[in-house]
C-alpha cells in the first residue's frame, strides 16, 4: 500500500455523514485490518500475551480504540501508529495488571497442583497447571477468578481459593525465606510428626513451600495460603542445595521414566496426570530448568538436532512429532536406543523402530524436529529457575 493510498484511506474514515457510504467501510475495514497485523507482529503467541485491540466506527468522527493488553510498549505502537496517520481516535486500552487489583498483582499457587483454565469457569478447557509455591503475575480478576501468568509466561485462568495474593514485597520476602522443593514423584503433608498424625494434604514433584522448624525426621512446613503441616525431611532437598546443583540430563532420564504409567490429561502438568509436554517439562524442572509450555513452544528453543539419523541423538533430547515442523502437536523425551518415554494415553515407551510393537508413528505424527536442551539453558524458552527473577 502506497503512502498516498493510505492517506486517502484514512482522509475517507474521518469524513463520516448520516449514512455510512460503501468508500467509508472499505477505508474503516483497511485500518482494522492493519491494526490487527501490527497485533500479530508484536504479540505471535497469544498463549504468551495479551494484545486484543479492535477499532469501534462511531458517529462523531471519532474511533474508539478498544481492547486489552498486559503489554504497555504494544498499546503505544499501535496508538502511535494512528496517530501518526492523524487518525483522530479515543483511547478505551485496558493495561493489565487491571488497577482494581492495588498491590497485589502476585500470587502463589497454594495448592499441590493449581489448575488454569482457558476461560473463568470450572466447566472450561484446562490449559496448564501451576505446582505449589509457582510465582505468578496477576493480571484480571472476575467473579471469583484470576487472570495468572507463570514464569514461562503462559496465561490461564485459576480460582481464588487455588493462590495466595501477595505484594511485590511480599513476593520478595517469599525469595529470601527458608524454601524447600519436594523432591519425590508423591507425597504427604501430615498434621503432626507422630503416630497419630493425619493426611492434610498431598505433595507432587516441584512443589516449593517455606519451612520453619525440623523435629523427629520431618520438616514443619508453611503453604504459601498460612497453612502449616508436616512433610519427611528425607523427601525434600533444601532450595538452595536444589538451585546449586549441575543440572543432570540422566536424573532428567531417570525421573521421567519414574513416571511411566501416569495417566494423560490434556492441559496437565503435573505428577498426578499430564500431557506430552507436560511430561518434559516436569522431568526438566526437577532439575531446575524451566521449559516452554505446549510442545509447539518447546519446538522453537534449544539446539536443533539432526534427527533422521538416530544416532545423532542422545538421551534427553525432545523429539518433536506431527505433520510437519511448522505443525508440531506432540513431544517426547529420547531414551536411547531408539526409544523415547511420552504421554499419550499414559506415560509409556515407545519406539522410533517400525519392526518395533511400541512403535506409534501415523502421518499426524511423523518425527519432525529434535532439540537438546542442555546446551542451550538459559538461552530464549529455557531458563533456570536459579536465574528466574520471580524466584
Amino acid at each position: 500500500m502506497t503512502l498516498n493510498f493510505k492517506i486517502l484511506l484514512f482522509a475517507l474514515l474521518i469524513i463520516f455523514t448520516g449514512t455510512e457510504t460503501e468508500a467509508q467501510n472499505q477505508s474503516f475495514k483497511a485500518l482494522a485490518n492493519e491494526i490487527q497485523t501490527i497485533q500479530k507482529q508484536l504479540v505471535p503467541d497469544k498463549r504468551t500475551a495479551i494484545l486484543e485491540i479492535s477499532l469501534k466506527d462511531t458517529t462523531n468522527q471519532v474511533i474508539t480504540v478498544i481492547g486489552e493488553t498486559n503489554l504497555a510498549e504494544a498499546k503505544s505502537r499501535i496508538l502511535q501508529h494512528l496517530s501518526e496517520w492523524k487518525i483522530q481516535f479515543a483511547d478505551s486500552i485496558r493495561v493489565l495488571p487491571e488497577a482494581s487489583l492495588g498491590d497485589k498483582i502476585w500470587g502463589l499457587a497454594t495448592l499441590s497442583v493449581s489448575n488454569m483454565r482457558a476461560k473463568p469457569d470450572d466447566a472450561a478447557e484446562l490449559v496448564s497447571q501451576a505446582l505449589m509455591g509457582t510465582p505468578m503475575k496477576i493480571l484480571d480478576y472476575f467473579e471469583g477468578w484470576y487472570k495468572v501468568q507463570t514464569p514461562e509466561n503462559y496465561i490461564g485462568w485459576m480460582g481464588e481459593k487455588e493462590l495466595q495474593r501477595i505484594t511485590e514485597t511480599q513476593l520478595e520476602l517469599w525469595k529470601k525465606s527458608n524454601r524447600y522443593f519436594f523432591n519425590r514423584i508423591y507425597g504427604n503433608v501430615f498434621s503432626s510428626p507422630d503416630k497419630k498424625k493425619k493426611v492434610i494434604s498431598d505433595l507432587v514433584l516441584g512443589d516449593i513451600f517455606e519451612v520453619e522448624t525440623a523435629a523427629k525426621g520431618f520438616l514443619k512446613m508453611r503453604f504459601p495460603d498460612g497453612r502449616s503441616g508436616f512433610v519427611k525431611k528425607r523427601e525434600c532437598i533444601s532450595w538452595n542445595k536444589w538451585i546449586s546443583q549441575k543440572p543432570d540430563i540422566n536424573a532428567i532420564v531417570l525421573i521421567a521414566n519414574q513416571m511411566t504409567g501416569i495417566p494423560y490429561l490434556w492441559g496437565g502438568a503435573s505428577a498426578k496426570s499430564m500431557d506430552c509436554s507436560g511430561l518434559t517439562k516436569i522431568a526438566y524442572f526437577s532439575q531446575g530448568i524451566i521449559l516452554s509450555r505446549d510442545a509447539s513452544q518447546q519446538a522453537r528453543y534449544g539446539e536443533h538436532i539432526e534427527f533422521n539419523n538416530y544416532q545423532n541423538l542422545q538421551p534427553g533430547d525432545l523429539l518433536f512429532f506431527g505433520r510437519n515442523a511448522q505443525r508440531v502437536t506432540h513431544v517426547g523425551i529420547y531414551l536411547g536406543n531408539e526409544e523415547y518415554l511420552n504421554a499419550s494415553g499414559f506415560v509409556r515407551i515407545n519406539s522410533l523402530d517400525p519392526k518395533d510393537p511400541r512403535y506409534k508413528l501415523t502421518e499426524k505424527k511423523n518425527l519432525v524436529a529434535a532439540s537438546r536442551i542442555m546446551n542451550s539453558l538459559n538461552s530464549e524458552g529455557i531458563v533456570l529457575v536459579k536465574d528466574h527473577s520471580w524466584y
